[in-house]
């Protein structure tokens, strides 16, 4: 089923990261992690639909989404860039396979962080969040998805990792710089308990490599969650 809904407001996140909120029809519900099919509302845009997951919470009086925008060519996300609260998004029924199931580590690539945000800000409304560690991987600082409330709210438990150059040297213990993606190593290196789950979500290569490592440092395929 699909639903027609004004955009109610839209908020500046990054350089190139927009918030959405748009109104809610009634009874709609999802669960976090969840993500849904969206497509604008104008003529040309109507059957681009593309995958957005949802960063309000399944209570809230709105829906919220957190997008990444690419505007190098004419594509949804570059339109979106362009949208006010005029306009209008079509969205469907809500679906995915990355939710909650306990207490582990996040490791999210980019844009990749958005099923997690509704999913820890769930668990810090229910004042469950202890336990769970947040590893997020970006090129520059610039680049940090609603940084300063993941850091209110995780405190030590949020590690970025920057894989970019030029980068600025940062006393913060919660901040890692590699030369590179992550690997490996470095998973070694902050994993201890590798029995807890583990959910993963961030560009395509991202994923196979984070799963390859998880796998080789011995955690159990089933403690793993992403989209499959």
């Amino acid at each position: 089923m699909s639903y027609t809904l004004p955009i109610l407001d839209i908020q500046t996140i990054t350089h190139d990261v927009k918030q959405f909120t748009l109104s809610k029809p009634d009874n709609y519900s999802f669960i976090p992690g969840q993500a849904t099919e969206v497509s604008i509302d104008k003529d040309g845009w109507r059957e681009e639909k593309r995958p957005f997951t949802f960063t309000s919470l399944p209570e809230d009086e709105k829906l919220e989404f957190v997008i990444k925008t690419y505007t190098d060519h004419d594509g949804v996300t570059n339109q979106l860039s362009t949208l006010t609260t005029n306009d209008y998004l079509i969205i469907n029924d809500p679906w995915g396979t990355i939710q909650y199931q306990g207490k582990g580590t996040f490791l999210a690539g980019g844009a990749g962080i958005t099923p997690f945000i509704s999913i820890i800000r769930h668990l810090y409304r229910q004042d469950k969040l202890d336990g769970n560690t947040l590893v997020f991987s970006n090129k520059t600082e610039q680049d940090i998805i609603l940084r300063n409330e993941l850091e209110e709210i995780l405190g030590d438990n949020f590690i970025n990792v920057i894989t970019g150059n030029g980068r600025n040297k940062n006393n913060d213990s919660t901040f890692c710089y590699l030369d590179g993606f992550i690997d490996q190593q470095f998973l070694t290196e902050i994993i201890d308990d590798v029995s807890q789950k583990f959910y993963v979500c961030g560009p395509l290569p991202f994923n196979r490599s984070m799963l390859k490592y998880l796998k080789a440092l011995g955690a159990n395929p089933e403690t793993l969650v992403f989209e499959q």
